[in-house]
């Protein structure tokens, strides 16, 4: 029979993956609802929903370690509180929104929620587990993406079904539980070594260089790719870039710190991050619109369909945690990397105008989901081996943000690449590019995979598969 002081570690626990989890599904449900909000928005263009998703990467990755820092300074639980609320408070208001711009900054609101929320959780996790149970409690904490990335789809199709806004609806009442929960069940965490406050001008440089780099990349074909406004967009990106790194340089706590850069496995593995994040995005998004837009599936039927490839995840990366004994991570990780381009490659010599899902889209996207089996988890797991153990915690957000970062990128290439096309013949044509594509790029990860091996002898051996988030 558990004590109190068990149930109530229990309680924390599931209070905190639950809140993990609502942040996880987020991104997944939204994927599928793209369609019927640019339909009820009268149709706007996919340049314009892909902000729905960008505004919301960008912001939380350059948001997710000043936010993490704050809370650790001032306290995790009023921090996770305050995160929780604001992410909660935003669904609601996506949920109401009167048109898509409206849309796109209640979704910068709730990323500023789901990065506060995020890495105060995990410390949360970390501060209530018994030091016997910290492991199990953090790969429980990390599960919920992974079955976040399985259910969403599916659970995205059935919320669309109704209306697209329940895909934002749902959170709310899951919000107010775990607040709940969390103030009645969580007890209070600090870290009383941080005492500088971080760099908020680098995150906001930051956003305003990946935000104009966005800007170019799905604006570009409307704009003109030589047009003045796109030369501009891509020099302030420039200029957004050059300031972030520049204060990060000089600021006492910056976001990425110069000196974790220098340690080659960690450098290597945010490479590797953001690349491998440019191809999963972008071919997950890629798959949805084909299946709605050329092969008219329903909301419903289209995350069903999406379903199987997030399951492979689980079951390979269990294949990666035997092999890792014996096979150098970055090699893991690089074969991972080469399945995901195999699947769209696949995936753009099988498709056709008429729908045969089981013989065209599928052997793709199981061979491309076995490969973020092998990828994901081994990225997430060795990113940190060869950082201090007291800058683990940092690095893992930093290795976060890269891959949100790839996720902007992902998207805003896709829409580059996709455009405007009009009748089957031309959507077939842009639509193997964009898979040609995917698979260039998850090849660029593949190669710098093996640099991304740590340097001890006997590396960390992958986790529990579940304990990743997809």
């Amino acid at each position: 029979m558990q004590t109190p002081s068990q149930q109530r570690y229990g309680l924390a626990v599931a209070v905190l993956s639950l809140a993990a989890f609502m942040a996880s599904l987020d991104v997944f449900i939204v994927n599928v609802a793209f369609d019927a909000i640019g339909r009820d928005f009268h149709g706007v263009s996919l340049s314009t929903l892909s902000w729905v998703l960008n505004a919301y990467a960008i912001v939380f990755a350059a948001l997710l370690v000043p936010a993490g820092r704050v809370a650790d300074r001032f306290g995790r639980k009023g921090g996770f509180l305050v995160g929780l609320g604001i992410f909660t408070l935003a669904s609601a208001a996506c949920a109401a929104s009167p048109g898509i711009w409206w849309l796109v900054a209640f979704r910068v609101v709730q990323a500023a929620g789901a990065a506060l929320l995020t890495p105060a959780s995990l410390g949360l996790v970390l501060a209530a587990a018994p030091p016997e149970h910290r492991a199990r409690s953090v790969r429980l904490w990390a599960a919920t993406g992974a079955l976040a990335a399985a259910l969403g789809p599916a659970v995205g199709g059935l919320l669309v079904q109704a209306d697209w806004r329940w895909v934002f609806l749902v959170n709310v009442p899951v919000g107010i539980a775990a607040m709940i929960g969390a103030a009645r069940v969580v007890p209070r965490s600090r870290d009383e070594s941080v005492s500088r406050l971080p760099d908020v001008v680098g995150a906001v440089a930051l956003v305003l260089g990946i935000g104009s780099l966005t800007l170019a990349l799905v604006e570009g074909e409307s704009w003109g790719w030589g047009a003045p406004r796109t030369d501009v967009a891509y020099g302030v990106a420039a200029l957004g870039v050059a300031a972030f790194v520049v204060s990060s340089g000089r600021h006492p706590a910056p976001l990425v710190e110069s000196h974790l850069l220098r340690v080659r496995a960690f450098r290597w593995s945010n490479v590797t991050a953001l690349l491998f994040a440019v191809p999963f995005a972008a071919n997950l998004l890629a798959n949805i619109l084909w299946m709605q837009q050329v092969w008219g599936y329903s909301a419903v039927r289209v995350g069903f369909a999406v379903a199987p490839g997030p399951l492979m995840v689980p079951l390979f990366a269990a294949v990666a945690h035997r092999l890792t004994r014996r096979v150098p991570v970055g090699l893991l990780v690089a074969w991972g990397c080469t399945l995901m381009a195999v699947g769209g490659l696949i995936t753009a010599s099988r498709v056709g105008p008429v729908p045969h899902y089981a013989s065209e889209i599928l052997p793709g996207w199981l061979v491309g989901g076995a490969g973020v089996g092998f990828a994901l988890p081994a990225i997430l797991s060795s990113a940190t081996a060869d950082l201090p153990p007291h800058r683990a915690a940092t690095g893992s957000a930093v290795v976060n943000m890269s891959r949100q970062l790839g996720t902007v990128l992902g998207v805003s290439v896709l829409v580059a690449v996709l455009g405007t096309p009009v009748g089957y013949a031309q959507a077939h044509t842009v639509f193997r590019h964009a898979w040609w594509t995917v698979a260039a790029v998850a090849l660029l990860a593949a190669l710098a995979a093996p640099s991304m091996t740590p340097q001890a002898a006997r590396p960390e051996p992958v986790p529990d598969p579940v304990a990743e988030p997809a």
